[in-house]
């Protein structure tokens, strides 16, 4: 009987083991990671590459070579001779964007170049060697402008597909400018119109705003104006 009770205290006492929840074994914690930024000159140069990264992205600009605009920052930080001035680089930015704007609005130059090509067709529609197109809707009989003149128009102009960006009859006013103080397509244009005069223009891209966005104009657009030249103002 001892041992048999014995033996039931010692099964007893393991069953009562076994019943106890078993702790799990703690992990070690995972070592934080070292900081990319240690302090406010690491933060501030982070800044800095993500500001001209996110402008040159905005601009279209897509294929940048990461070790070429480090060793230009590093040259000038550095106080070494750079491969070009700032003179040059600026022309070689503006190139390098007019190239990007060029791409980015090939459809719509594109689209034009074909209005201009069917529209030089039409029996009413004179060309210039420029490019520009016109039709005379009234004959004026008043004086010429010349480079050097102002004038003083009403006018209205709209996109290839028909949407109006601007329009002088809407304000209730003419507008008075000088020849040397608009886009090349009304310099050239205004020209050819005696006083008294309406024409209608077609105007192309590049004798327009170009290949960049211009406010409601969208960059490669080819314009419609119809101009009224009430006045011819002489230069001095």
């Amino acid at each position: 009987m001892k041992k048999t009770a014995l033996i039931c205290v010692g099964l007893v006492s393991m069953t009562v083991a076994l019943a106890q929840p078993v702790k799990p074994v703690a992990k070690p914690a995972p070592k934080p990671a070292a900081p990319l930024l240690k302090n406010l000159t690491d933060s501030a140069s982070y800044a800095i590459g993500l500001s001209v990264a996110n402008f040159y992205k905005q601009q279209g600009i897509k294929n940048i070579k990461a070790n070429l605009v480090t060793q230009g920052i590093n040259d000038v930080m550095g106080g070494k001779k750079t491969i070009f001035d700032e003179t040059v680089a600026n022309n070689v930015m503006n190139n390098y964007m007019s190239r990007v704007q060029e791409e980015k609005s090939k459809p719509r130059i594109d689209s034009g170049l074909a209005f201009c090509a069917k529209n030089k067709q039409r029996p009413e529609v004179k060309t210039t060697p420029s490019g520009l197109q016109y039709e005379v809707l009234i004959q004026g009989a008043g004086e010429k402008p010349t480079a050097k003149d102002s004038v003083t128009c009403h006018y209205r102009g709209a996109l290839l597909d028909g949407t109006p960006f601007d329009n002088s009859y809407d304000r209730g006013q003419p507008i008075t400018f000088a020849l040397t103080g608009v886009i090349p397509g009304w310099t050239e244009g205004l020209q050819l119109m005696p006083a008294g005069s309406k024409y209608k223009f077609v105007i192309p891209h590049n004798l327009g705003y170009g290949a960049f966005d211009y406010g409601p104009i969208p960059g490669g657009s080819t314009l419609l104006f119809e101009i009224e030249l009430l006045e011819v103002k002489k230069g001095q």
